[in-house]
């Protein structure tokens, strides 16, 4: 027991089980504590424990065991034992008292048996004896276990653990045991014949159930097995540890975090000066859920050691702090201190003497004071200081302003020293004492003390300044799977500091599975130190950090969690796409697809299928498929034509997942098992059997009976050299049985073929003819023959059935016979075989084809296209094909390699040749099979690990049918397994090595091997499957990405990562660390697991700089270390950036440069690494080239940079603080041009003429030219066939012999013209086959070759298109294109045939097809095409030697057809009696669309009564009809088609009427209220149904039983009512309204139909009958009424004075006036006399205008007169037409208003309301004869002259419109017409001043006035 001060030491003792006692030690000042145990015996085993105290506190150390070894004697027990004949036998050990467990060794008789049928039980040290059976043999005895395994548990870190498993079988040999973990087969650990199972240095992840099954080999008995479960313990490991010294404030509340993982998970026990904490009995005391000690309202009591304790079962561990509870505020945060200045007070003195005073308050320290202060006079001035809390402090942002103010004669101290402001230029000093200090750094801050003198006293106050920052990281943050939620992650950490202000938030990383950091949660609230991650998905590991954030910013990120992995879960989704299908009878596939990944939960297993029977109540049978790769099952042993349901469902570790849906599947159908019953048959007549059965039972049918199948079978005995059995067949659906039987005889069939040669007939039966040819007893045959078509000369001959071949003689020399042969039985003649041949001209030998040419030459198999020769006077049989093949002479023998039966129309074969790289000769050609690559690879491929870096590699050769070629080579193709790095391949030249060491390897690293071989046409299949093989394991390399995140003058936390290399399995971590001022002697080292990735470094010197070194260990040993550096300081910063890269034009190669630059200031944190970034110029942006730069490198080699490429490059450090900003970018720099990286792509080569080929090719990409094209290279020999039969022995000897062995060099054409893409290459050799190769090249150099092209040189393509196509329609899916053929000259030989090329019209790429014509014909019929499309069409000629140019595309359309079905159906509105129908056009119109036909029915008849409707839909549009006329709740069957000239195929569909489930319910009955022509419909809500109303539909129908239909849709949902124009209604009309929910399950029930209401539209009143006829009398009366008064008021006139004559002293008075006469009823008499009134022109005028309006004529004066008007006014009034003059009177001096007399020019004329009052005929008369449209002379003009005197003149003609002149007191009428002049010019009416009589007025205008 170590202690490091005085102390008391007391040992706590737990002897077994719990009884306690304390040892108290006083020794005087010991460092070691020793207790010693004297006379040691078992009562002292127990647990230990030493308590260290002193006046700070005690501590309690971790509990040591000790245990106490005896051995005790033997317990009596039962000395014998029986057991039945075999079965196992157990015998117990003796039970003895022993510590440890003994060591048992069994003895039979004296000696040590060790027998395999004798085993030693070690858990128990029981002996079992196993089954023993000595004689013959004996029945088995079913396995059983007899010792089971039983549950275990160990702590990670032991170095075994052993289960055991005994059982016991007969026979014993064949009894096998087998271990599962979790189900999952186990091969390793296990011996003692499977009985025990050992379990090296097991881990967590060993833990789980294993399960032992006994199986007996060979034998039916069941097989038993036996489980437990094994628990891996891991001891406790603290993932959060509370500081080594805590301070805080009485009465505050402070948590002292502890947290701990372990399996289980330990237990957490808090102790306070080693007494246990009860939160019962101090309830200030509490642990928080994640295992941390809260103390709320600190005492000081509460000062002590505080020790936390992880316990569980596996072991415990311990952590202490210090808490510390002081009276004073530490570190008190966000407070500002106010200085203000404030005068206080008056001050009276005289001179120098103070007469007054103030006083001064401080708050300091929680305590009020008050001081006197004086001030002399010229220093009055009054100072109160005001704290916000009870220590000052000003805190203030980094570079901003501190202001602090000190009056009078002051100094200023930091820390006790004296500022001199004048000694930094960021402090100045202001003349009224405020100090300034700019752009504040963490140096700044201290305590500042302003001391005030002045001559009242002396005074200072101090001020604590604090600079915000950002935010430290979160420490100790934890993360532990949650307990009480799945598929969660509980987070824990401390609060950080905060940098002097006040967090706003943390930000939480995650990174799953090693996958980049993202942002799991952004704004965690700044007082939580514990988050629950939820939602997370099982199987996959997380990683945490956070970062706190502030008002200055983003801190850095913490520390990353330990990864945490969720544990597996079952599958929770099932397997997708399951499908299912009959493959048998008896068998199903079934198919699937693998959950989504993200519903895995773990790595999957397998899968479990289980089916049964569709409906029956069977057992479920299981089928387990335990790799997950495979997902089909091929399900077997069914029942035959049964229905079966499936499911699938995936599992992984942790148990099964979810079933798919069932899907259901039937077997096919199989051969019924029994035939029909009593079969009867009876010939019918000499064709026909009748046979009757009966079916069978249709349970043994095993499908559906389709049809039944009869088999016949006859014998003929007689019949010698023919097999007796016919069969007549009549075939139907399925086979249920064979029937034989004899039919009636008779022949059928003619005699087989007759070959005639010279004069003799032969015939034969074929063997087709021998079995099915004969219906009866064959008895012989009948010949017969005639001269062409004489019947005349026929002779006929009657054979035996045994004669085969006739003589004919006595024909006629050069005549053409027919010779017929038929076969006969009893009943007559067959059919007859018939020839023609001409006599004196026996058959001959067929010629030999003619223009054979060879094409398509391919590795098997080539094309021969020939002409058929002379057919010897009869057709051809047969075509055969012979070779010399393998070698060429003229020796050699010709083999037939391809026979075929004649075609009529053959002139083309493609014979298989079985041989590949052989030489073959058909005369007169000589041709070469192509090479091609392997088509697999080499056999036997094996590989094992040499060395840590290289491999092995082994195999057999390619099978020789697979070689297709010369190998010239193998290449082994490997890579990282699971990597995605492109292959590697190393090349073994030759075919004569089949091994190869791979070198250059990683380490440890396992690789995919496979091995191919290739040929001179390239590389072959490579071998499969591929061989797994790992190197040797070596000693690691240096640990990487060395960080120190946490630096402390005292401490530092260094985490690091794996080494990239681990070259093995790494076990352990060494950490080294020493000042870098020493040497390596004095460094102190640590060793950590593997699992550690983080240190922490304590008792450090402050400000010194440190070195650490970290390595790995593996099995191999310690590997390199990595180094680092580290300045145990706080004023750490970021580094600043390096200077500009620059790259060295020396230093630039083709696909690397290297960058050089200097470092930036490092902050005092030394960098860690660089990162260097790469930009390819112009557009792509920055990218990673490489984060891992050494720190001490100034300069890097930037790799896999593209050649001639320009790029920029960019470089910043990483220290621990962060990253510096990125340099500035470099210079454009281009890599230099490099060799072209891939060859051109050779199109075509063809012979363009006898001597030359055209060469077409496509170059390489631009980006894989790597600098300027300069040209192409073209490499070319001939394939010389002449050397082959030198060397054929040689290539078969000599495997390693390569192809160019056997070939002649190269010959290399230059074209230094970049921009071709086709070149001629003439002067080569005729009938000579060329091998064509071809490059690029730049100025480096040249690049990669293609592959090699083979061309025959001898005949030239034809260099013409065929002319004349024509196209021609025949059918809506035929063309007949016809051409002629290309112009004889062009042809290079003879045409073989012609490509015909067509595709539709502007979709060539997608629709282009070829029909290749292997005649010179010159037309062909395309079939197969789409209707009424265009195509076009293209045709070319080829020979020999290639395809010529194809003709100038032609275009043709084809013929209408049947349009396609409409491309959908779809259904809308749908109501209860209505449905929206529509419909997409055809896919494939193939015509002009004239319109649609649209069919519908009820599925089943509605009343007994099944209506089909047709409906026609002309034209293309619209593609919809509204159907109203449908019943409710009814399917209905649509059907609908498209027509062009005729109808095409149907689409169909069908629809039930009425509202779907869950649509809402009927609206409430609807009420109608009217207004106008206004209708307004209400309803209330119904049922909205199993989704909230989206809107309403209103249905109409006329009220005479019409359909319904929508009349308003999309009414809002919220509205009850609606209210529409009737115009949208047929008038006069009656309809019923209903309302309709709709939701989005569709439309709902309908509402009842509202009350009938009539469409008619109320008319407005004004536009009734009754108010226009009111109106017209109310118009009346007014018209009556208005000429009454007219009327009455003209005639209180009548007596009116006449005017005076004398006034018109300057004018003369009229020659003839106008006399009215009044009749009895006192109507003035108006009378027209012909003559004229003559006037004077006595009136003056004064400048041509009439200035005076004449007086007004009595009514004395008048006179009318009908007499004809004077001449001398003819030329004013027009004959028969009246005027009426006035005769002038006395004119009044005074002159009246101009608005009273003046005529209204736009009045009408009074003619007809003047007529309407004059009774008398003669006046009547006297108006109608004026004629219309002349107006009235007017008689005067009046003006007034400048004197003011009216002045009567005569107005001109032209300008004078009529006019009447009334005197005063005139009731004469007075009728004017008015002019067509302007008004200016208009007659007026006089009106005499207002001093004439009362009684004068001027007439109305429009009316005229009777006197």
């Amino acid at each position: 027991c170590n202690s490091f001060f005085t102390s008391t030491v007391i040992v706590y003792v737990r002897a077994p089980p719990t009884e306690g006692k304390k040892i108290i030690v006083n020794p005087p000042c010991f460092i070691f504590h020793r207790y010693l145990i004297p006379s040691l015996d078992r009562s002292h085993a127990g647990f230990y424990r030493c308590i260290v105290r002193n006046r700070v506190g005690a501590l309690l150390q971790r509990r040591t065991e000790v245990q106490v070894a005896y051995m005790g004697s033997f317990e009596e027990g039962e000395r014998t034992q029986a057991v039945s004949q075999g079965e196992g036998a157990v015998i117990p050990a003796p039970h003895i008292r022993c510590f440890p467990q003994p060591q048992v060794t069994w003895f039979r008789d004296g000696l040590c048996e060790s027998v395999w049928f004798i085993f030693l039980i070690r858990r128990y040290a029981h002996c079992f004896i196993a089954t023993r059976y000595v004689g013959g043999p004996a029945d088995p005895i079913a396995p059983t276990i007899v010792i089971p395994p039983r549950n275990t548990s160990v702590i990670s870190g032991t170095s075994e653990i052993t289960m055991e498993c005994v059982a016991n079988a007969r026979p014993l040999i064949k009894l096998s045991i087998s271990w599962k973990k979790d189900g999952v087969p186990v091969r390793s650990g296990l011996s003692d014949f499977n009985r025990r199972l050992t379990v090296l240095s097991p881990v967590v992840s060993d833990s789980g159930f294993y399960e032992c099954e006994a199986v007996l080999r060979s034998s039916s008995v069941p097989s038993v097995s036996a489980g437990a479960y094994l628990h891996v313990l891991e001891p406790p490991q603290f993932v959060k540890e509370p500081e080594k010294h805590i301070t805080a404030e009485m009465e505050k509340v402070v948590d002292i975090p502890c947290q701990a993982r372990g399996v289980p998970q330990p237990d957490i026990v808090w102790y306070k000066d080693a007494v246990p904490i009860s939160p019962v009995k101090t309830p200030r005391y509490r642990v928080l859920a994640g295992g941390s000690l809260q103390v709320n309202g600190l005492l000081p009591d509460d000062t002590g050691m505080f020790q936390c304790f992880a316990r569980n079962q596996a072991g415990e561990v311990q952590t202490n702090t210090y808490l510390a509870v002081t009276s004073e505020f530490i570190r008190p945060t966000f407070y500002i201190l106010y200085l203000l200045h404030i005068i206080s007070g008056y001050v009276f003195s005289t001179g120098e003497r103070v007469l007054a005073s103030f006083q001064m308050y401080l708050l300091e320290k929680g305590f009020l004071k008050t001081k006197s202060c004086f001030f002399s006079v010229k220093h009055i001035l009054s100072l109160i200081i005001f704290i916000l809390h009870i220590f000052p402090i000003l805190n203030f942002v980094l570079k901003l302003m501190l202001v602090f103010v000190c009056e009078f004669r002051f100094v200023w101290e930091k820390d006790g020293q004296v500022i001199i402001p004048q000694s930094l230029p960021r402090l100045r000093l202001d003349v009224n004492g405020t100090l300034h200090i700019s752009q504040t750094w963490s140096g700044d801050i201290g305590t500042y003390t302003c001391r005030v003198t002045s001559v009242g006293g002396n005074d200072s106050r101090s001020a604590h300044l604090r600079v915000r920052q950002l935010p430290h990281a979160p420490e100790n943050p934890s993360a532990v799977l949650s307990t009480t939620e799945k598929r969660a992650i509980n987070l824990t950490w401390a609060k950080p500091f905060d940098g002097n202000s006040p967090l706003i938030r943390y930000i939480l990383e995650v990174s799953e599975n090693n996958a980049p950091w993202t942002v799991l949660l952004a704004s965690i609230e700044p007082e939580s130190t514990a988050v629950t991650v939820n939602g997370l998905i099982p199987a996959r590991s997380y990683q945490f950090r956070l970062c706190a954030v502030n008002d200055v910013g983003k801190g850095q990120f913490s520390k990353e969690t330990d990864r945490v992995s969720l544990p597996e879960e079952p599958p929770s989704a099932p397997p997708q796409n399951v499908i299912a299908s009959g493959r048998t009878n008896q068998s199903i596939m079934i198919q699937w697809q693998p959950p989504p990944e993200s519903h895995q939960n773990g790595i999957l297993r397998g899968y479990i299928i289980r089916y049964r029977l569709t409906g029956l109540p069977v057992d479920i049978q299981y089928k387990n498929i335990s790799n997950p790769d495979v997902t089909n099952l091929l399900l077997e042993d069914l029942i035959i034509w049964t229905n079966y349901e499936i499911e699938v469902a995936a599992y992984n570790g942790a148990g099964l997942g979810v079933y798919s849906h069932k899907v259901t599947e039937w077997t096919l159908q199989g051969v019924p098992t029994i035939a029909p019953g009593n079969v009867k048959a009876e010939p019918f007549n000499s064709t026909t059997i009748r046979f009757t059965w009966t079916a069978p039972n249709p349970q043994f049918i095993n499908g559906i009976n389709q049809g039944y199948k009869v088999n016949a079978e006859g014998m003929r005995r007689n019949l010698s050299g023919i097999d007796p059995p016919v069969i007549l067949v009549l075939y139907s659906q399925t086979v249920c049985g064979n029937f034989f039987f004899r039919t009636i005889t008779k022949w059928r069939q003619s005699a087989g073929h007759i070959i005639l040669n010279s004069l003799l007939a032969r015939f034969r039966l074929g063997p087709r003819q021998q079995q099915l040819g004969l219906e009866g007893i064959f008895v012989g045959y009948r010949i017969s023959w005639e001269e062409y078509n004489r019947t005349n000369t026929r002779v006929t001959h009657y054979l035996p059935n045994v004669t085969l071949e006739y003589r004919v003689t006595g024909l006629t020399a050069i005549t053409t016979y027919t010779i017929e042969v038929a076969g006969m039985t009893s009943k007559g003649q067959g059919q007859l075989s018939s020839s023609t041949i001409s006599s004196g001209v026996p058959p001959e030998l067929p010629g030999p084809p003619t223009n054979l040419a060879i094409s398509n030459i391919g590795p098997r198999s080539v094309t021969l296209q020939f002409k058929p020769g002379y057919d010897g006077k009869t057709s051809i049989s047969r075509w055969q094909v012979e070779a010399q093949v393998g070698v060429i002479g003229e020796n050699e023998d010709w083999v037939m390699v391809h026979q075929l039966a004649n075609e009529p129309d053959a002139r083309s074969l493609e014979p298989y040749m079985p041989l590949t790289n052989t030489f073959i000769c058909m005369n007169p050609y000589i041709f070469l099979c192509f090479n091609a690559v392997p088509s697999c690879g080499p056999t036997n491929v094996s590989a094992f690990a040499t060395t840590s870096s290289s491999i092995l590699v082994r195999w057999f050769e390619v099978p020789k049918p697979d070689r297709n070629g010369l190998i010239l080579g193998y290449k082994v193709v490997y890579k990282e397994k699971d990597s995605d790095a492109p292959l590697q391949f190393w090349t073994v030249e030759g075919n004569a090595s089949h091994s190869v060491q791979l070198t250059g390897l990683g380490k440890y690293v396992l690789y995919e091997i496979q091995v191919l071989a290739f040929t001179r046409i390239g590389d072959g299949r490579p071998s499969s499957p591929s061989i797994l093989e790992r190197t040797l394991d070596d000693v690691p390399g240096p640990p990487v990405v060395i960080l120190f995140p946490e630096v402390r003058t005292t401490s530092v936390r260094l985490i690091w990562q794996p080494p990239s290399q681990p070259n093995g399995i790494i076990l352990a971590y060494q950490i080294t660390y020493r000042l870098n001022s020493t040497n390596s002697n004095t460094a102190t080292f640590d060793v950590l697991n593997s699992s550690a990735r983080q240190y922490t470094v304590t008792g450090l010197r402050p400000e010194s700089v440190y070195v650490f070194r970290i390595r790995a260990q593996t099995r191999k040993g310690w590997g390199e270390a990595a180094e680092a550096l580290v300045v145990t300081t706080e004023k750490r910063a970021r580094p600043q950036p390096t200077s500009r890269p620059t790259v060295p034009q020396e230093n630039v190669q083709a696909r690397s440069v290297q960058l050089s630059w200097e470092p930036g200031s490092d902050g005092l944190s030394p960098v860690r690494y660089y990162t260097v970034q790469v930009r390819e110029l112009p557009e792509k942006n920055w990218t990673v080239h490489s984060a891992s730069v050494s720190h001490e490198s100034s300069s890097y080699i930037v790799d896999r940079l593209k050649p001639f490429t320009s790029y920029q490059f960019r470089v910043k450090a990483t220290n621990d603080i962060g990253d510096s900003d990125y340099s500035e970018e470099s210079e454009a720099i281009t890599t230099l041009q490099d060799a072209p990286d891939e060859s051109p792509t050779i199109l075509t080569v063809t012979p363009h003429t006898t001597t030359s080929v055209l060469i077409c090719w496509q170059p390489p990409p631009e980006e894989k030219i790597n600098g300027i094209l300069l040209g192409f290279q073209i490499r070319y020999r001939e394939l010389l066939y002449d050397r082959l039969r030198s060397f054929s022995t040689h290539a078969i000897s000599s495997p390693s012999t390569s192809w160019a062995e056997l070939t002649s060099p190269y010959s290399i054409q230059n074209l230094s013209d970049p921009s071709l893409t086709q070149y001629e290459l003439d002067n080569l050799m005729k009938h000579k086959r060329y091998e064509i190769r071809m490059s690029v090249y730049n100025a480096v150099g040249e690049g990669p070759t293609s592959s090699p092209q083979e061309v025959f040189v001898g005949e030239a393509v034809p260099t013409a298109p065929p002319q004349n196509m024509v196209i021609q329609s025949a059918t809506a899916t035929q063309f007949d294109v016809t051409w002629d053929p290309p112009p004889l000259e062009t042809q290079n030989g003879d045409i073989q045939g012609y490509k015909i090329f067509f595709w539709e019209y502007q979709r060539k790429n997608e629709t282009e097809k070829l029909r290749t014509l292997f005649l010179p014909e010159g037309g062909v019929k395309l079939k197969n095409l789409t209707g009424y499309t265009t195509y076009m069409i293209s045709v070319a000629a080829f020979n020999a030697a290639g395809d010529g140019p194809r003709s100038l595309p032609t275009r043709g359309r084809t013929q209408q057809a049947a349009p396609s079905a409409p491309s959908f159906i779809h259904f809308s509105e749908l109501t209860t009696t209505s449905v929206n129908v529509s419909w997409g056009e055809p896919v494939f119109p193939n015509g002009i669309l004239e319109g649609y036909r649209l069919i519908y029915e009820p599925c089943m008849p509605v009343d007994g009564v099944s209506k089909i409707v047709t409906v026609d839909v002309k034209g293309n549009a619209p593609l919809w009809l509204k159907i109203k006329d449908l019943a409710d709740g009814v399917t209905y069957n649509f059907r609908i088609r498209a027509k062009t000239f005729t109808y095409g195929p149907e689409v169909e569909a069908n629809i039930t009427t009425g509202p779907g489930e869950g649509a809402p319910g009927p609206p409430g009955e609807p009420f109608i209220s009217r207004y106008g022509s206004a209708l307004t419909i209400h309803w209330t809500n119904g049922d909205p149904g199993r989704a909230p109303i989206t809107r309403y539909v209103i249905e109409a129908r006329p009220s005479d039983e019409g359909l319904w239909d929508i009349l308003i849709k999309d009414i809002p949902k919220e509205v009850t009512s609606y209210t529409f124009n009737m115009d949208i209604l047929k008038q006069g009309v009656s309809y019923d309204f209903r309302v309709i929910g709709v939701n989005d399950y569709g439309y709902g029930s309908p509402s009842q139909p509202s009350p009938s209401i009539s469409a008619q539209k109320v008319a407005p009143f004004y536009e009734e009958w009754w108010f226009l006829v009111v109106v017209a009398l109310v118009g009346l009366i007014f018209i009556l009424l208005l000429v009454f008064i007219l009327i009455i008021r003209g005639q209180s006139k009548k007596y009116a004075k006449k005017s005076d004559s004398s006034s018109n002293s300057n004018c003369n008075a009229l020659t003839h006036g106008e006399m009215v006469s009044l009749d009895e009823s006192r109507f003035p008499a108006l009378e027209l006399n012909n003559r004229r009134l003559s006037v004077k022109n006595s009136f003056c005028r004064k400048n041509g205008v009439y200035t005076r309006s004449p007086p007004r004529p009595s009514p004395g004066s008048l006179h009318y007169s009908d007499e004809d008007v004077s001449a001398k006014y003819n030329d004013l009034i027009t004959a028969e037409s009246s005027s009426l003059t006035e005769k002038p009177s006395e004119i009044s001096d005074s002159q009246g208003s101009d608005s009273e007399y003046e005529v209204d020019p736009n009045r009408q004329k009074t003619h007809s309301f003047v007529n309407h009052y004059i009774s008398d005929p003669t006046y009547y008369n006297s108006w109608r004869r004026q004629q219309k449209g002349i107006s009235r002379v007017q008689a005067y003009n009046y003006t007034e002259s400048e004197s003011g005197e009216p002045e009567l003149c005569a107005p001109p003609p032209q300008s004078q419109a009529g006019s009447l002149f009334r005197p005063k007191g005139s009731r004469t009428p007075t009728p004017s017409q008015q002019s067509s002049n302007p008004p200016s010019q208009q007659g007026t009416l006089y009106r005499p001043p207002s001093s004439l009589a009362p009684g004068s007025r001027a007439p109305i205008a429009g009316f005229s006035s009777f006197v």
